[in-house]
C-alpha cells in the first residue's frame, strides 16, 4: 500500500479549490481498477469539470438504476467535506456506483465516518481513499481563527482540526489570512490521509 499527498488540479467554482491527499491499496479487489486507475478516471472527471463540459454526472436513467440495484463497485472511496460548492460527483463528473462519498465539515473522520470508509474498502473493495478538501473551507477557517478551547459539537470539529492549523503557523509563517487558511487546508486533508492508517486496522 502506498499513501500520497498532493494538490491536484484547481477546481475552481468562484470560491472553491479542491486538495487532496490518497491512501492507494495496490489491487482492486473485486472492482477490477487498480488505485492508479482510479485516480486517473477522477482526475479525467475533473478535466470535464474545469472544461464545463460534464456528462457523466447527470446520467441517471432507468437502466443505470436497475444495473445498480442489486450491488455497487465504487472504484474510489472519497472523503469530502460537506461545503456545499464541492460536491465530488460533480467535480470529477461521476455517476451512481462510480464513487463513494463521505461528506462532513472539515473533510475530518470520527468512528462512524472511519467504519463507512471500512466498509467500502473491505467489503466493496474499492481500491482508493481520497481526501478531499478545498479553498476557503469554513470549518478550517474556524479552526484558523478559534480563540480558547472551543466547546460543543462544533467546537468538536475546531479541535480536530487544530493540529493541521499549528502545523499551517510555522509553514506560512509571516504570510496573509488567506494563505494560512490554504496552508492550513492542505495540511489537514494529508494529516487526515496519514492518519486513516493509524485510526484504523481494516485500512492499514
Amino acid at each position: 500500500m502506498k499513501v500520497t499527498g498532493s494538490r491536484i488540479a484547481r477546481l475552481i467554482i468562484g470560491a472553491a479549490v479542491a486538495v487532496s491527499a490518497a491512501v492507494a491499496f495496490a489491487s482492486g479487489g473485486g472492482v477490477g481498477v487498480t488505485a492508479d486507475e482510479a485516480l486517473q478516471r477522477l482526475m479525467e472527471g475533473n478535466r470535464h469539470y474545469v472544461a464545463g463540459q460534464l456528462g457523466t454526472c447527470g446520467e441517471s436513467t432507468a437502466a443505470k438504476r436497475a444495473s445498480l440495484a442489486n450491488g455497487q463497485k465504487p472504484y474510489a472511496i472519497i472523503l469530502s467535506c460537506s461545503d456545499s460548492r464541492v460536491p465530488p460527483e460533480i467535480i470529477f463528473d461521476k455517476s451512481m456506483g462510480e464513487i463513494f462519498v463521505i461528506r462532513v465539515a472539515g473533510n475530518i473522520p470520527d468512528p462512524i465516518v472511519l467504519g463507512s470508509i471500512e466498509y467500502a474498502a473491505e467489503h466493496i473493495g474499492s481500491p482508493l481513499i481520497m481526501v478531499l478538501g478545498h479553498e476557503r473551507c469554513g470549518a478550517v477557517t474556524a479552526a484558523v481563527d478559534a480563540k480558547g478551547k472551543p466547546e460543543g459539537n462544533l467546537g468538536a470539529i475546531v479541535r480536530t482540526i487544530a493540529p493541521a492549523v499549528k502545523k499551517a503557523k510555522v509553514a506560512a509563517k509571516g504570510k496573509s489570512h488567506d494563505e494560512l487558511v490554504e496552508t492550513a487546508v492542505d495540511i489537514n486533508a494529508k494529516l487526515v490521509a496519514a492518519n486513516l492508517t493509524k485510526k484504523s486496522p481494516v485500512i492499514a
